[in-house]
């Protein structure tokens, strides 16, 4: 026995020995990894379920780093190793102490129940979205039922909308509160995890007209001149492009048709319509080389002053203003952040694109928004500078891009070669983040966005930027016709990519096991340097396997047990009912996978529904399994209930079933779902995935009730 102690203790130092002897001979900057770290520790507060799991987390994580801390010193044995577990360590346990942190400090607490009732607040955000007919109005209030300060979200149509219901009204509306929903399905958008950290408590649809009690204050508001903004712009550039030139100028993205915003998301180009990166750099590389180029005209200033810096901070107060402007979302605060550090970087001389600026600004992102790092926006967005910034930073393509005597035709094609090349290591980087988040992902973006976003950049946001100058004169009408054509040009591009055969390709549910692999060799590929790096390929290629064997769960169930998709109909979905959302049928179709038209049950032979019920034999796994769907509350025997579900292996129904229904294997009633929530069933693996498998006892969704 000791003999195999200390066989074991041998192999486990020479494990160490290895790694810090790893650690010590690479060249690559290990300062992102803290970032990653930290981000890692925010992740495990999601994944961990319970209050003593997160507390475990950052107990364990310090005592690793403490451990470390203890036994380092700069020349000892495995120096190397034992810093980077007590950095690695405290960025753990930080980032679970932030979200965590977080969570208790802003998260709202959902209403108990549905209200209805007339309630008055005060007007904390308008924000109008013609395009869907409505104006959302976000109140100061308080909870009907204990009288709690809260704050909710109030949907209102344009017919009902007043324009005096500003940023600072007081307003009484009659409307219908509800909690905010949690997730329709396995897989699907957690609306009640972002309104937790958004502090909402309820949200609902006003049923009259709100009445102004108090007017919204006289003063200026960066959100009023915002909507100012946009509608001058809607004004002077009528239609669809008028609508994205709203979004390029002030980021209000209210009134793009759904058509088009489609359209754009399934060509790859939906980034173009949030204000990221791509965005913010265009202004402020304008504004720098304006500036630069005028200062340099006064002979006295360029002697005396380092033109550089002057530029770097007038163009970086530009980048604030627009990112203030325009909303300060996530991507844009990021965007931002990063373009500041690259000015900073210009202005001292150093190296302006490099992984330790990301990791900067994903770090200060993180710290005020932890929840931001398990929304799609954050992922897709710091993915993509990832890609970029690794790509340009490798070897080969530095020798690519390196100046050469050469005409401007070669030098364009290179150029041109080199952003195909930079737009597929994008869409690489971005198609698992799409995947798992939207279940579908436009298979043609690296082509689209060769032509896309050099028109955004160098044509269509320029002309927008001179119009809005020229309109001061009073002689903006050319530039914003040329604009309105620019824009045009986009959208064909959207339309016609969007259209082309396969252009869109759906992935039911990835695995959270999956998504995990690919994020880790992502990052394994973009981080380090040298062959090294090659490694990363391995989690890619595993995740990969992953996916590809993911099996479309054969029953979709919806927490509130109305709506019942079955899969295996070539490319149809069975539904028990009808929906008059589609939002429900497109979840649906989304993590069914179907692409296909949607049946009724009654409309497939091989169900025999009643208006009370459908009886359904699915083939799955070498055996049949008989389902049993409500499809109405109207009372039934409880002795004929009981008989049916005998005969039954699985039974759902929205409403409470008596204790004598006992299916042989899932009975999934109004009081089971109110548990569970929605249910993916693997019938050919005996295999059910429900909601509440990933909540935990997180606030939002304890506090929900379920």
């Amino acid at each position: 026995m000791q003999q195999t102690h200390w066989r074991f203790r041998g192999r486990l130092s020479s494990v160490g020995n290895a790694l810090d002897a790893f650690l010590a001979a690479t060249g690559s900057d290990r300062g992102p990894w803290l970032a990653v770290a930290f981000a890692a520790g925010i992740a495990a507060w999601f994944v961990l379920a319970t209050p003593f799991q997160w507390a475990a987390a950052i107990g364990l994580s310090m005592c690793a780093a403490l451990a470390a801390a203890l036994g380092w010193r700069p020349e000892g044995p495995r120096a190397h190793l034992r810093i980077a577990v007590l950095a690695i360590g405290l960025a753990m346990a930080g980032g679970v102490a932030t979200v965590w942190a977080k969570s208790e400090l802003v998260g709202a607490e959902p209403i108990a129940r549905a209200a209805v009732g007339t309630f008055e607040g005060r007007v904390l955000q308008r924000i109008e979205q013609p395009a869907e007919q409505r104006v959302r109005l976000v109140l100061a209030t308080r909870d009907p039922l204990s009288a709690r300060a809260i704050k909710v979200r109030v949907n209102v149509p344009l017919e009902l909308d007043t324009p005096a219901s500003g940023e600072g009204a007081v307003v009484r509306v009659k409307t219908r509160l509800m909690p905010p929903a949690s997730p329709m399905l396995p897989g699907g958008y957690d609306f009640a995890r972002a309104a937790w950290f958004d502090g909402l408590a309820a949200t609902g649809t006003a049923l009259a007209a709100p009445e102004v009690m108090e007017p919204a204050p006289e003063h200026g508001s960066i959100a009023r001149f915002q909507r100012w903004l946009a509608g001058h712009v809607r004004d002077r550039l009528a239609g669809s492009p008028g609508a994205i030139a709203a979004a390029f100028a002030s980021g209000d993205r209210g009134a793009i048709d759904p058509a088009d915003e489609d359209a754009m998301r399934d060509a790859g180009l939906t980034h173009l319509l949030s204000i990221s990166g791509l965005h913010v750099s265009a202004v402020i590389a304008a504004v720098y080389i304006i500036a630069i180029r005028l200062l340099a005209l006064w002979p006295w200033l360029a002697l005396r002053v380092r033109l550089p810096v002057v530029a770097a901070g007038i163009a970086a107060l530009a980048g604030i203003g627009y990112t203030l402007l325009t909303g300060a979302e996530v991507p844009t605060v990021r965007s931002c952040v990063g373009a500041v550090l690259v000015l900073l970087a210009l202005a001292l001389g150093r190296e302006p694109l490099s992984l330790r600026m990301i990791a900067v600004g994903a770090v200060f992102v993180l710290l005020l928004w932890p929840e931001a790092l398990v929304g799609p926006s954050f992922q897709m967005s710091f993915a993509a500078v990832i890609a970029i910034v690794a790509l340009h930073n490798c070897g080969s393509v530095r020798a690519f891009l390196a100046p050469r005597g050469e005409g401007w035709p070669a030098r364009t094609a290179r150029h041109g070669a080199m952003l195909l090349v930079t737009g597929f290591a994008i869409e690489l980087a971005l198609m698992p983040i799409v995947l798992f988040h939207f279940h579908r992902a436009g298979i043609y973006g690296a082509f689209a966005n060769v032509i896309a976003i050099p028109l955004t950049t160098f044509v269509s946001m320029p002309l927008i930027a001179l119009a809005l100058f020229a309109d001061l004169l009073g002689i903006g009408a050319p530039f914003w016709w040329l604009a309105g054509k620019s824009l045009e040009a986009l959208l064909r591009l959207a339309h016609f990519t969007a259209g082309q055969p396969g252009a869109v390709k759906l992935m039911p549910q990835m695995g959270g096991t999956a998504f995990a692999l690919f994020l880790l060799g992502g990052l394994w590929l973009g981080l380090w340097r040298g062959r090294v790096r090659i490694l990363g390929l391995l989690p890619l290629a595993v995740a990969s396997v992953l996916l590809w064997t993911t099996r479309v769960p054969d029953i979709l169930v919806t927490g509130d047990g109305r709506h019942v998709a079955i899969t295996g109909a070539g490319d149809r979905l069975l539904m028990l009912r009808e929906s008059r959302s589609d939002f429900t049928s497109d979840n649906l179709r989304e993590l069914a996978g179907a692409e296909g038209e949607l049946l009724t049950m009654d409309q497939w032979p091989g169900a025999t529904c009643s208006p009370d019920f459908c009886s359904v034999t699915l083939d799955r796994g070498g055996r049949s399994w008989r389902l049993l769907l409500a499809r109405s509350k109207a009372q039934v025997s409880e002795r004929n209930l009981a008989a049916a579900c005998d005969r039954a292996d699985i039974v759902v129904a929205d409403r409470m079933l008596p204790n004598a229904c006992t299916p042989t294997w899932l009975k999934a009633d109004l009081r089971s779902l109110q548990a569970s929530g929605g249910l993916a069933i693997d019938l050919t693996r005996g295999r059910i995935r429900s909601i509440a498998d990933g909540q935990g006892e997180h606030g939002w969704w304890r506090a929900s009730g379920k």
